[in-house]
């Protein structure tokens, strides 16, 4: 009996003290996504790559509001979101652990104001999307001045540059020929 003790005591502990401490994780685990709101430009690009749906963005235009939702309880942590971030605003971390009260507490949210279009005063892109891309202008090598110079263009909508393209465009173009 004695001689059992101490193989006993020499195996060691065979299983974790979890919840009483804290589950070591190996590297690269995928746990819950962390989202950063100050990073995010609310470019749809995580909702677009998300396969179950945990991701949705809502357009209010009424109060030139978007807002970006994450859904955990329908989240299979298969890191999707992270790859496609451009400005890697989520992330997965190793907090696995997601039991909650009630169902609204799986729920995390974020709004984004958007810009009004200068042609027609419709809300229309995010306003961080748009700082964004004058940044990258700016980083591709333009001037500041050369990229405010731009800005026009990527704060008008696309009805209205649309609209502007075909006033652009000779009537004698649309002549029918035959």
């Amino acid at each position: 009996m004695f001689n059992l003790l101490k193989i006993i005591r020499k195996a060691g502990e065979a299983t974790e003290k979890y919840p009483f401490a804290p589950m070591p994780v190996s590297p690269g685990f995928r746990g819950k996504p962390e989202f950063s709101a100050e990073q995010c430009i609310a470019c749809a690009a995580c909702v677009v790559a998300c396969p179950p749906n945990a991701l949705t963005m809502h357009t209010n235009t009424e109060r030139g509001e978007r807002t970006w939702q994450l859904n955990l309880g329908r989240c299979i942590f298969c890191g999707r979101c992270e790859e496609v971030c451009p400005t890697r605003a989520i992330a997965l971390s190793p907090d696995f652990e997601l039991a909650v009260g009630r169902k609204e507490d799986l729920m995390q949210r974020a709004t984004f104001s958007l810009t009004r279009c200068v042609a027609c005063d419709t809300p229309f892109a995010p306003s961080k999307e748009i700082e964004f891309t004058m940044a990258l202008m700016v980083h591709s090598g333009l001037s500041e001045a050369e990229a405010e110079a731009m800005r026009p263009q990527f704060e008008t909508c696309p009805d209205c540059k649309r609209k502007q393209a075909l006033c652009s465009v000779e009537p004698e173009t649309f002549v029918k020929r035959g």
